[in-house]
């Protein structure tokens, strides 16, 4: 697994060639998406006693259901009845987690516009009350995967609202973001990043108490 804090040194690939890095398509992840890695790693933590974070239900309505055939039912109209917030939280060592998860083909940014005005909004709301909120991103033509902690992103997101950059280079993801790469189980151990992040504010904070 590769942790790269954010802000810290410039994330070095594993190979020390100057060529592209290789991406690592292993067997078992072919076909696989970004949902089926997290549900494979939130019951690996289940299982263990690490923690309990689930995918949230989608908020639908159902309006209107087809019976093609006596055992099965095809819902042909539906909406959601209220607007979704974040795709997963839970409880891990007493806190509140809550992040979003998103993929990306490009090769050099990730669009804003993946994500929606209420879904910062919950995370800022999240992260006012002590719970740790964050994004995950994969760059899937990369297989590339960052937590990004909700204080960083929105420094990103207020740039895109001030009329700035509607996006988050590659380069600036490095430097906000804290980078880990799939391994086999956990398959995304993305807690080992938060708890990494953790124990850096934790002693940026008594750094600076001392310094007082």
């Amino acid at each position: 697994m590769t942790i790269r804090y954010p802000n810290g040194r410039k994330y070095t690939p594993s190979s020390q060639s100057n060529g592209p890095r290789k991406v690592n398509h292993s067997f078992g992840n072919r076909g696989k998406t970004l949902e089926d890695e997290l549900n494979e790693t939130n019951e690996y933590y289940v299982s263990h006693g690490i923690a309990v974070i689930h995918k949230k239900p989608v908020p639908i309505q159902v309006v209107n259901v087809n019976y093609p055939a006596r055992s099965a039912a095809v819902i042909t109209e539906a909406y959601f009845r209220t607007p979704s917030t974040t795709d997963y939280n839970g409880v891990w060592n007493g806190k509140h987690i809550d992040f979003e998860a998103k993929e990306t083909k490009s090769l050099t940014s990730f669009p804003l516009q993946n994500i929606h005005e209420h879904q910062v909004e919950h995370m800022k709301r999240v992260h006012e009350q002590g719970g740790i909120a964050f994004l995950l991103i994969h760059f899937s033509s990369l297989d590339r995967y960052f937590v990004v902690p909700y204080e960083y992103f929105v420094e990103k997101w207020e740039r895109k609202i001030a009329g700035g950059r509607k996006s988050i280079t590659l380069g600036e993801m490095e430097e906000i973001s804290i980078e880990i790469q799939a391994g086999f189980n956990p398959r995304l151990d993305y807690l080992q990043a938060v708890r990494l992040w953790l124990n850096r504010l934790q002693k940026e904070a008594t750094e600076r108490q001392e310094i007082e």
